[in-house]
């Protein structure tokens, strides 16, 4: 096959949220001497952008996304070892995750995966994540950018505590945050001195990518 055709191979394998054509194809791709971060960016990335824009506009729904993931990152799982270090550690690293309190999980986990297919390093704490734990990313993590969500009015002033924590121990101005989720807003991002709401991945991933 040639370069363009695994390629599209790629892309399509996430789409179609077929794992065993990803793996397949991203194998492929490193026999053809496709460099990984091409395969990454031009194949699992282009799929997996397509899969947001159709999530965006009601044409997929939670369990074609979740399949696309799942297919997007047996490829990854695949090409990211062959990725060299040095163009590695220029990636952004992020973390994410639900506010402590709160366990709705579902937003967090396809803004994760955008994040991830736009070549972020993302660390996904899960939800019902303590307040300390995203204050001390900045230094444990070496994290350059926090995301928060919370789908519970009660919890959100979990996000200002965090923002607040930074504050606190010096690492503010070394991070960039961004929150989501229901209750949320860009008014009540900029009460609590986050940089920016998202009310949807793309829009967080365009908020990102953008500024980072």
């Amino acid at each position: 096959m040639q370069a363009q055709d695994i390629l599209a191979s790629l892309e399509k394998a996430v789409i179609t949220g077929n794992k065993a054509d990803s793996i397949k194809f991203a194998k492929e791709s490193l026999t053809a001497g496709i460099k990984a971060l091409d395969a990454i960016d031009k194949g699992l990335v282009k799929g997996m952008t397509i899969v947001g824009d159709k999530y965006a506009k009601h044409e997929y729904f939670l369990p074609q996304v979740l399949l696309a993931a799942n297919a997007m990152y047996g490829g990854l799982d695949i090409l990211l070892p062959h990725i060299p270090k040095a163009e590695a550690d220029k990636k952004v690293v992020g973390v994410i995750g639900v506010v402590e309190g709160d366990v709705h999980d579902i937003g967090k986990n396809i803004v994760k995966t955008m994040l991830t297919a736009s070549g972020m390093d993302m660390h996904d704490f899960g939800k019902d994540v303590p307040t300390e734990n995203f204050v001390n990313s900045v230094k444990k993590e070496r994290a350059s950018l926090i995301a928060m969500s919370t789908l519970m009015t009660p919890t959100m002033d979990g996000m200002k505590a965090v923002v607040d924590g930074l504050i606190e121990n010096g690492d503010r101005m070394k991070v960039k945050i961004i929150i989501g989720g229901a209750p949320t807003s860009q008014p009540f991002a900029d009460d609590i001195g986050a940089d920016w709401h998202a009310i949807n991945a793309q829009e967080a991933v365009k908020k990102v990518k953008g500024a980072m």
